[in-house]
């Protein structure tokens, strides 16, 4: 336990950190819960080392309200990918280099489907 507090302090003090919220809603505003939120690290950083652990990404998923707290993460640019069922695939990437940051997305409903045939 002490090893693993010792590499968190270690790497809180190496780079600067970021604790990210995500809300997620449709285009009416409503809150979207248990979407998929993906957080990838781009640049800035290498990745996060949580003792023999490397994190290059979180997967976490909304709660009722539609949000997701991500633990600290470094600043730096980072991929967000939403993926929730009825609603298009959302993807961004976002520069972070606050101490903390929100980000709004919002989902579309799926867009018709074509046929050649």
């Amino acid at each position: 336990m002490r090893r693993l507090l010792f590499c968190l302090a270690f790497i809180a003090l190496a780079a600067p950190m970021t604790t990210l919220t995500v809300a997620v809603k449709n285009t009416a505003g409503k809150p979207v819960d248990n979407a998929s939120v993906i957080v990838r690290f781009v640049k800035g950083h290498d990745v996060l080392k949580l003792g023999k652990g490397i994190r290059r990404e979180w997967d976490v998923r909304t709660n009722q309200e539609g949000v997701v707290k991500v633990p600290s993460i470094p600043q730096g640019q980072i991929l967000i990918q939403v993926i929730a069922k009825n609603y298009q695939t959302f993807g961004q990437t976002f520069d972070v280099d606050e101490t903390a940051k929100t980000i709004d997305v919002r989902l579309n409903p799926p867009q018709a489907q074509y046929s050649a045939h």
